[in-house]
């Protein structure tokens, strides 16, 4: 069995022959990796069972002095944060997209190497991302405190901002579906260490008719819906699998009780992450994270779940504690190479 095959088991709620996993890696992570293995080719040096295709965070144009641009025009400081960085300023000054014209959602860019990487890697699950893919897109453009005012003082606004980012993703998924691909995946953090930043009735006002929209355009061609949203979020869950989500991710053992909401959930939804890059894996010794793997996997056994930490490992994680989470995934029992 492929190992795409293994992770459409889990999508499909079938016991799979063993837990499926995907790691992500920061810079800082992933080059102590590099280090350690004297290779950059982590896909094959982890066993990662996805292909992710399009455009996980966006593409930059380096300005200097540690300063990046978007292609939606947005200027980011990677001053501290080498992954992504802080936005600076404003690009949508007022309440308005008057002036201000969206990039080309069917650029070469997103699609170019897709028949490379699907040839590379046929037997992984191929996801066509799209990070930073609605309120993370409207709060950088507008501004995250302004955009929280908007909600309550400029309603109309949002929804013109909200329905041009659906509209801008729904083109670029529809170009995507060209392709042998078997999953879209949204990137749009939600949440905090506890709750909505914008609460459960701006959620499902100004959120979830546009996810419902991308949903359906996924669902109605045969295709799986991922959503990666940080934070305390699981109230969403069940409104998020009525518009049809598949997966769910990152899964914080930090904010909520991942070893109850699996169990209760599965048959329903799959998740993707569950060990701790907050606690466990930064501070936590070899044998904590150890211990900690052999739980996650015997919780996702049955199913409904995709083996990872509950996020892009960071550099302040020890690289022991790396290779045995790679190594506890790779040494499963009915796991062959």
């Amino acid at each position: 069995m492929t190992k795409r095959e293994v992770v459409i088991k889990v999508l499909d709620h079938k016991r799979p022959p063993y837990v499926p996993w995907h790691f992500g890696f920061t810079v800082e992570a992933k080059q102590k990796l590099i280090d350690f293995y004297g290779s950059d080719d982590l896909m094959e040096l982890t066993g990662n069972h996805f292909i992710l295709l399009g455009d996980e965070i966006g593409y930059f144009e380096d300005i200097g002095n540690n300063r990046f641009k978007d292609i939606f025009g947005v200027i980011w400081d990677r001053t501290i944060d080498k992954d992504i960085g802080n936005v600076e300023g404003q690009i949508l000054s007022k309440p308005s997209l008057r002036g201000y014209t969206f990039p080309d959602p069917l650029a070469d860019r997103y699609f170019n190497n897709i028949p490379s990487l699907l040839e590379k890697y046929p037997d992984r699950f191929r996801i066509f991302e799209i990070g930073f893919s609605l309120y993370e897109r409207a709060w950088t453009l507008r501004g995250m405190e302004a955009l929280l005012m908007d909600f309550v003082l400029n309603p109309d606004f949002v929804h013109e901002l909200m329905s041009a980012i659906c509209e801008y993703n729904i083109k670029q998924i529809k170009r995507a579906l060209d392709f042998d691909i078997d999953a879209v995946k949204l990137g749009d953090d939600w949440g905090q260490q506890r709750g909505l930043i914008m609460g459960p009735v701006f959620w499902h006002e100004f959120i979830k008719p546009y996810l419902a929209k991308i949903f359906k355009v996924v669902k109605d061609a045969g295709k799986y819906v991922f959503i990666h949203s940080c934070g305390d979020v699981d109230e969403l869950f069940d409104p998020l699998i009525n518009i049809g989500l598949d997966n769910f991710n990152p899964f914080q053992p930090e904010v909520m009780d991942i070893y109850n909401l699996l169990p209760a959930y599965r048959g329903r939804l799959s998740f993707h992450g569950g060990l701790s890059t907050q606690r466990i894996l930064p501070f936590g010794t070899a044998d904590d994270v150890r211990d900690e793997c052999d739980r996650l996997l015997e919780m996702g056994a049955d199913g409904g779940y995709i083996f990872a930490p509950s996020h892009d490992v960071e550099g302040d994680v020890p690289l022991e504690n790396m290779l045995v989470f790679i190594e506890k995934a790779k040494n499963q029992e009915s796991y062959t190479i």
